[in-house]
């Protein structure tokens, strides 16, 4: 397929339930993660805390890009993030929900094209479309006046 691309990274375990996470070929800093009490000490984000977090950023990321095309500069976006956790049929816990709500600092009547962006923020995001084959993921958008402006579920 053209345009593969290939994140590459390694993870050395350095204690019980504790790994680092070095991300191959890059400049970025190691990480830590760990599970949570009981399991591990929690010295650092767990995998779930980390699917979470790389859909929340993934969707903050996309919406900047998206408002940036259109020749926005917005100021500091603030995004919220919360995953809802259920056991499946065989009693494992699975990420069943991730809600996701992003917080501009304007209202939309300041942003040039705000509904072309919102309208195609999320197909940017990777993580998010990726995701979403398996796990529902709910996407709201609110303005500096805290009016919803945008919503999906899917």
């Amino acid at each position: 397929m053209s345009g593969e691309q290939l994140i590459e990274l390694t993870l050395e375990q350095t204690g019980d339930y504790e790994f680092r996470v070095r991300f191959d070929g890059t400049a970025i800093p190691d990480i830590t993660t760990d599970e949570t009490v009981p399991l591990g000490g929690e010295a650092g984000p767990n995998p779930g805390r980390l699917l979470v977090a790389a859909v929340a950023n993934c969707l903050s990321a996309s919406l900047l890009f998206a408002l940036r095309k259109f020749k926005n500069a917005p100021d500091r976006l603030v995004t919220k993030a919360r995953a809802m956790l259920e056991r499946n049929e065989h009693g494992r816990l699975r990420v069943t929900r991730i809600q996701v709500e992003l917080q501009l600092a304007e209202p939309t009547a300041a942003l040039e094209h705000i509904e072309r962006a919102l309208a195609q923020f999320e197909d940017f995001c990777i993580v998010t479309e990726s995701v979403r084959q398996g796990v529902t993921v709910d996407v709201s958008v609110r303005d500096a006046t805290g009016a919803v402006v945008h919503t999906s579920h899917a």
